[in-house]
């Protein structure tokens, strides 16, 4: 593909780039879709949904450096995907499930974000300390595991 054809088809590097977030933002949304089928309560489908969303983000890089990068008018595709773990919150909170004091928007942004810094600092925080260096290949598992449990304590109705 030659550099005509891209600015006929997104009319700029910045259309390109909008183009490619919007791919992976549906993309992340079918995966969170799919996962939020599993489960019988709640806390399961939340539970399955994030570590879709980590599983999803540590296999698209790209998608990471890119959404690093984005502004935030640029983070406007991925507003479906954050929803469908709002909806998860909020059907949470109507059973008892999630604090009824948790804003369902702010907890599914976070999770992202959080998912996002990390998978973007990986290498960082790998070397950060020599314990987690050495323990890298499994690191990415553990901090999924840790990032899924940190965001269900934190959300969970006590």
């Amino acid at each position: 593909m030659n550099k005509q054809l891209l600015f006929y088809y997104f009319h700029s590097k910045r259309g390109l780039f909008a183009a490619v977030l919007a791919r992976g933002a549906t993309e992340l949304e079918q995966a969170l879709g799919d996962a939020a089928t599993t489960g019988d309560g709640p806390r399961e489908r939340i539970r399955a949904a994030l570590a879709a969303q980590f599983d999803f983000l540590a296999a698209h890089s790209d998608l990471v450096a890119l959404l690093a990068q984005a502004g935030r008018s640029d983070a406007r595709p991925f507003a479906p995907a954050i929803k469908r773990l709002v909806v998860l919150l909020a059907e949470g909170q109507g059973r008892g499930q999630v604090r009824d004091d948790l804003d369902p928007h702010l907890a599914a942004a976070q999770a992202l974000v959080l998912m996002v810094a990390y998978l973007t600092l990986e290498p960082l925080i790998a070397m950060s300390s020599p314990p987690l260096g050495a323990d890298e290949p499994a690191l990415r598992q553990r901090w999924k595991e840790a990032a899924v449990k940190l965001v269900l304590d934190g959300v969970a109705a006590h």
